[in-house]
């Protein structure tokens, strides 16, 4: 996997609703979703959890507040963003 520039996380973003980009290092994107109710986040939550483990990319999930999710995406093997970062963002994004 090729770790990608600045200048194309900032061009894939520009694409992706809601997403942006991570501050500190390794290099990161991330969204923040808000639901209903704490119920309705949790399952969210489940259905990521799943999307993760078919792609077998994993990476941080928040929950937080009662009702609020935090994706942050970076592959750490790589050391930053990658294409299978926006790839794996843009799946959980139909699953909110």
């Amino acid at each position: 996997m090729a770790l990608l520039s600045d200048a194309d996380i900032e061009r894939g973003l520009a694409g992706m609703d809601g997403w942006r980009r991570g501050e500190g290092e390794p290099a990161s994107i991330l969204r923040d979703f808000e639901f209903e109710d704490f119920a309705a986040a949790l399952a969210f939550v489940q259905r990521v959890g799943g999307a993760a483990e078919e792609a077998n990319h994993h990476r941080d999930i928040l929950l937080h507040g009662w009702n609020k999710v935090r994706l942050t995406y970076s592959t750490h093997s790589e050391g930053g963003v990658t294409d299978a970062d926006f790839t794996q963002a843009a799946r959980v994004s139909g699953l909110a």
